[in-house]
Order: C-alpha cells, then sequence, then structure tokens
C-alpha cells in the first residue's frame, strides 16, 4: 500500500493507494475530511472536529490556519506551551496516520505530502520537518494542482477519439492558498505545462471579508477578540450558503448582541471582489509561462473546497471562456493524487503505463556582480533554470572573474522571483578556487541539474586549468536513502551534456552551415537570421524548443537542397 496526505489549510486528507486505484480512508469519526484545528482542552491537546469546535467557542485554547505560518518564526500559545506551526502540523499529520492505521490495521509509514506550488524552500523544508516529527517518512512533496491533475489524469481522457491529447488548467482555490497549474494528459503521460499560485489567499480570506460585513451591518466590533469566534462561523455558514442562495437570512445572538440581518450573494460578491481580481496574475501567469491563450485550454478543472463559490467559478469561467467541468470531488481531489504519486514513487505495477512529468515552481539561480555606472555591485540575481521548467533539467552559463589575478569566487545559489537575491531565499554557497592570473579575467563554467525528485547538483568548472567543483543541494528534495540519491545522480550525469555537444544538432548546425555557402545575396541574408534563432535556441538550453526547432530547420533545409537540385 503506498499512502498520500493532503495537509491542507483547513482539512487534511490522508489516502493509500491500492487494488490498481487510491481510496480515501476516513479517521475514527468516519469522515474523511480532518480539520486542521490544534486545541486544548483539559491540559491535553486535541486535534480535528473536537479542537475546532473549541476554537469556535474558545478560540483562545485554539490554533488554525497555521499552514499559512510554515517557513516563519510564528508561534501560537496553547495553555502554558508555545507551538510554531511545523509541531501543529505534525499534530495533525500523526492524527491522520493514527487514524489510518486504527482503520486499515497496518502501519502508515511512508507518504507522500501536498504543498501549494508556490510554497518556497524554506516552507516546504518546513512541511517535511513536521512529516518528521509526527513519525512519517517524506518520500516526496507534490504540488497540490499537480496532484489534482495526476487524480484528475486517470479518470479523464479526451472526449474526441480523434484528439491525442487534452489541455487541462486546474484552479485550485483551497482554505487557504490559491494555485493553478496547466497539464497535457496524452496516452498515459501527464506533463505539467506551468504553475503559478498565491500562498496567502483562500476561501478563509473570504470568510473573513464577510465577517466584518456581518459585524458591521450589525453595529458590533469585527475587533472584539470576545465575539470573532462567533462572526467568523456565522460567516462561514453564510459563505456555504451563498454558494446555492441568492440570499441568507442571518440571526444569532453573540455575547449582548442581537445578529439579524440579510445578506445577498450581490453584496457578498461586492465586498469580495478584490480577493476575485488577486486571482488574475497567477492565472495569466501560468498561461504566459506555458506559452498558451485562454482559447487553446480544453477543460477547466476547479479544485477545493472554496472553488464552490459562484464567483469563483465565474470568475474561471469568463477568463477560460468556458465551463468548469465535473468530475473528482473538489475537496477529496488532491489527496488521491498524493496517493497515486505515491504509488508512482514506488514504481507500482498498476501504474507502468502512466508517467508523470513536473516543472520547477521557482527560477533557481546564484547571485552576479553588475558594473552600475563602472563601478562593480554585488546583489543581482542570475538565473539558470528558470521558473517552469520542465524537469528534470540541466542548463549552463559563462561566469567572469570580475578583478585580475583574483584566486577565488564564492558562488552563492539562490530561490525566487526577484532581481536582487536579498529578496530571494538562499540555498546554499560553493567557493571556487581559481589560478592567479593577471593577464585576463578568469572564466568558469557554471552548470545547474536539476532533478524531479527535487536534487539540486551544481558544477563549476574553471575554463583555463580546467579544475571542477561541485556540490549537492537535498533540501529540495524529500527523505532519500543514500543508495536512491546516488542513483538519482547517476541518472543526472547523462544530462549534463551541452545542447551543442549532440549529433542531431551538431548535424542541423552542419547543415546551416552548408546552406549558408551554398546561398547568395538576400537568401544568405534570411539564412543568417535563421542561423541566429538556432543558435538563440541552443543558448536557452530547452530541449523541447531545440527539438521543435530542429525538426522545422530539417524541413526547411530540404527545401532548399531540393532547389538547388533542380
Amino acid at each position: 500500500m503506498h499512502f498520500g496526505i493532503d495537509l491542507g489549510t483547513t482539512h487534511s486528507l490522508i489516502a493509500v493507494f491500492r487494488d490498481g486505484k487510491p481510496d480515501l480512508i476516513p479517521n475514527a469519526l468516519g469522515s474523511f475530511m480532518t480539520p486542521s484545528v490544534v486545541a486544548l482542552r483539559d491540559g491535553h491537546l486535541v486535534v480535528g472536529e473536537a479542537a475546532r469546535e473549541i476554537a469556535l467557542s474558545d478560540p483562545g485554547q485554539a490554533a488554525a490556519c497555521f499552514k499559512r505560518s510554515m517557513g516563519t518564526a510564528k508561534a501560537y500559545q496553547l495553555g502554558e506551551t508555545r507551538y510554531d506551526s511545523v509541531e501543529l502540523s505534525a499534530l495533525v499529520l500523526r492524527r491522520l496516520k493514527q487514524d489510518a492505521e486504527a482503520h486499515l490495521g497496518a502501519e502508515v509509514r511512508e507518504v507522500v505530502i501536498s504543498v501549494p506550488a508556490y510554497f518556497n524552500e524554506l516552507q516546504r523544508r518546513a512541511v517535511r520537518d513536521a512529516g518528521q516529527i509526527a513519525g512519517l517518512e517524506v518520500l516526496r512533496l507534490i504540488n497540490e494542482p499537480t496532484a489534482a491533475a495526476l487524480a484528475y489524469g486517470l479518470h479523464e481522457t479526451p472526449d474526441d477519439e480523434d484528439e491525442d491529447s487534452t489541455l487541462a488548467l486546474i484552479f485550485d482555490l483551497g482554505g487557504g492558498t490559491f494555485d493553478v497549474s496547466i497539464v497535457e494528459i496524452f496516452e498515459g503521460v501527464i506533463e505539467v505545462k506551468a504553475s503559478a499560485g498565491d500562498a496567502f489567499l483562500g476561501g478563509e480570506d473570504f470568510t473573513e471579508a464577510l465577517s466584518r460585513i456581518i459585524a458591521l451591518e450589525s453595529g458590533v466590533s469585527a475587533e472584539d477578540m470576545a465575539l470573532r469566534p462567533g462572526l467568523l462561523r456565522l460567516a462561514e455558514q453564510a459563505k456555504r450558503q451563498l454558494s446555492t442562495k441568492a440570499e441568507v437570512q442571518i440571526a444569532a445572538q453573540l455575547g449582548a448582541h442581537e445578529i439579524d440581518l440579510s445578506l445577498t450573494r450581490s453584496r457578498f460578491e461586492e465586498v469580495t471582489a478584490r480577493l476575485v481580481q488577486r486571482m488574475a496574475l497567477p492565472l495569466d501567469r501560468a498561461l504566459s509561462d506555458a506559452g498558451l491563450q485562454p482559447e487553446d485550454i480544453h477543460r477547466l478543472v476547479l479544485v477545493g473546497g472554496a472553488s464552490r463559490m459562484p464567483a469563483a467559478r465565474a470568475f474561471a469561467a469568463k477568463r477560460l471562456r468556458q465551463l468548469p467541468v465535473i468530475g473528482v470531488n473538489p475537496d477529496h481531489v488532491v489527496a488521491l493524487g498524493t496517493a497515486v504519486q505515491a504509488a508512482l514513487v514506488a514504481r507500482d505495477a498498476a501504474l507502468d503505463d502512466v508517467v508523470m512529468t513536473d516543472v520547477s515552481a521557482f527560477t533557481l539561480g546564484v547571485e552576479t556582480i553588475n558594473l552600475v555606472n563602472g563601478t562593480p555591485r554585488k546583489g543581482f540575481y542570475l538565473p539558470l533554470i528558470e521558473r517552469n521548467t520542465v524537469i528534470p533539467a540541466s542548463r549552463e552559463k559563462h561566469l567572469q572573474a570580475v578583478e585580475l589575478g583574483q584566486t577565488k569566487i564564492v558562488i552563492k545559489i539562490y530561490q525566487g522571483e526577484a532581481p536582487r537575491v536579498e529578496s530571494n531565499l538562499k540555498l546554499g554557497e560553493m567557493e571556487i578556487v581559481l589560478p592567479h592570473n593577471t593577464e585576463a579575467q578568469e572564466i568558469i563554467s557554471l552548470r545547474f541539474t536539476y532533478d524531479i525528485s527535487g536534487l539540486l547538483e551544481v558544477d563549476a568548472k574553471v575554463l583555463s586549468s580546467g579544475t571542477e567543483t561541485q556540490i549537492l543541494i537535498q533540501d529540495l528534495a524529500g527523505k532519500m536513502s543514500d543508495a536512491e540519491c546516488e542513483t538519482a545522480r547517476q541518472r543526472m550525469q547523462s544530462m549534463k551534456i551541452s545542447p551543442r555537444q549532440t549529433a542531431e544538432n551538431i548535424y542541423i548546425s552542419t547543415r546551416l552551415d552548408a546552406a549558408w555557402a551554398m546561398a547568395r545575396a538576400m537568401q544568405r541574408e534570411q539564412l543568417t537570421e535563421v542561423i541566429l534563432e538556432w543558435e538563440g535556441a541552443l543558448e536557452r538550453q530547452d530541449p523541447e524548443e531545440i527539438r521543435v526547432m530542429r525538426q522545422n530547420l530539417h524541413w526547411l533545409m530540404d527545401r532548399l537542397e531540393d532547389t538547388h537540385v533542380t
């Protein structure tokens, strides 16, 4: 059996892959969904449904939505003790583990856990730490929309028998995060084209906005800590009802205050319009990174409980110019996908015909020094592997020493999207020893090789001396044995070949040179542009771009040669 966990902001689920398919495992109360809440009761910590009830009646004794604090120093006070998000998440994971073991009568040890696509390395490391504290071995982390795509891809095939593949956009609006992934599904292959997201946008933000409106229209303070639990509970209930009703009546007694008002869906959508608009940037970024237009998407798939809100559904439908498909339960699909991923990691025979590819959620690069008004300035970010690059991937760039006679270069490795490294996340560093050269500035070849398991291997070679230095960054990977790590590294070796050095690319470059030699005047000018485009593709080192361009160039060369023969 292979296990996957959806560690959610509001609810968490665990699933098992067995008998060729994924199944959800109920908790001790018979529910698939366990609230991600921890509370103190009679001096003891409780998790799940009981903790959620305590959070509503006595919020000072409970902690919720702590997933949003992953990778930060924020602490939650429960009684006399302070807990961070890792410790609280570990309690939720341990509860899932214990309930699953009781239900199955078997040990749950090795798992795959889902994370928001836009979780950075600190946040992902925190999830892995929580798993370890809970007594689990985290084989791998999988992006939530990727997990959803995996579960969806096993259930869906193109409607048209003549259609070779389906492009699906996974619109994942959960309790605390929003993610978008674009995937292509064809003949058992599920290929992620692009991912983007907002790690601080989810259903809880809509509940909070609605609670403030209820408070405002009832004449009470939304900041009154004694009233907040009741306001949030009323807002959550109203939010759910407004998903199916145009208007709801809210009537309750909160302390000395009597709440009695009518709330329409249009009013709710008015006050949350800015939250809805925040979904535009990740969606547009994913489309742009994939090189697609809305009309290129065949299917819109909604994931996450908050995607049931009419405003979210309408926004997605309008933006993609199509209605969403109705498939796997949006609350369950991520957990099911994590179990499928666990089976893929374990090479389950039932999935021999399924291949899953993913992309790098963030850019990986190094710090460089640039000249500003003739003065060297540190802190600039040079990307080597861009975000949404299909992995595994290997990319190379040349760097130059700043000064003559420089005897070392310190390569600092980062993850992120900001132009200055101070705003990105540092992953590690390596020191390169240079020969003492007072005649010319030394040049090093720097290569990043990033494996689907999360291993990042950094190779540096001093061109003048041939001296090589290498480091392996394992923090981006899940729990790997020494043998698994070595196997992955051996697999990565075959990728460390410049596209210029492969036989098929050398062949097309040779054909281009020969065609240019045969051409004259205007045709030579046109071929020069073609050669420059080909050189640009080789420089970008994107295997798929090179493959497509190579096919087109072979066709062009065949046409030119036919012209010369006739």
